[in-house]
């Protein structure tokens, strides 16, 4: 019996996790929150990326520069109905975002949704857990495996999950930091 399945569940949720803190702005601009902003280009959704340059001139600012003029209201209305929560600008050229600067009240809000994103993925992290344990007591049921083997592997399972459950916290705590960092 492999425990690898299980590993690579594990590392699909931390991936997750981390695709989930790019999005959370913390006071500088991350054109990573516009990764899943999709565009109307000649009636066919696009990844705002494909259909403009993304540029961070200065810290708490993005700057969207349409590769076609006739683009600034669509990416405008992409963005509007999007949950960036930041209510672009335009010249004519470009498309301006520029970021607020965070409130105490807006960073503590911020680190909750943090901790809250972490706390879901350690559930997760203690679903796989348990599926890997619930197999190998259904082989061990079945004589597929001793139970010296299978309380190895128990062991093994167990370790994984400390092993990603304290990636986890890193994470959370690293984004919490860069979050409260005025």
């Amino acid at each position: 019996m492999e425990i690898n399945e299980f590993e690579s569940k594990m590392q699909k949720s931390l991936a997750s996790l981390k695709e989930e803190y790019t999005s959370i702005r913390a006071g500088r601009a991350n054109p990573h929150i516009l990764d899943r902003i999709t565009v109307d280009y000649y009636g066919a959704p696009s990844p705002l990326q494909s259909v403009a340059n993304i540029s961070v001139p200065e810290a708490r600012i993005i700057q969207i520069q349409p590769w076609e003029a006739s683009l600034i209201k669509e990416i405008e209305k992409a963005i509007m109905v999007s949950d960036v929560g930041i209510t672009p600008s335009n010249d004519g050229r470009i498309i301006r975002l520029v970021f607020p600067e965070l409130t105490e009240e807006r960073r503590k809000e911020l680190v909750r949704d943090v901790k809250k994103k972490a706390e879901n993925a350690k559930v997760a992290i203690r679903n796989i857990r348990r599926e890997a344990n619930d197999l190998i007591k259904k082989n061990q049921k079945a004589n597929e495996i001793s139970e010296d083997e299978a309380k190895q592997l128990e062991d093994k399972v167990q370790k994984l999950t400390d092993k990603y459950v304290g990636m986890i916290d890193n994470m959370m705590e690293d984004k919490s930091k860069e979050i409260m960092t005025v």
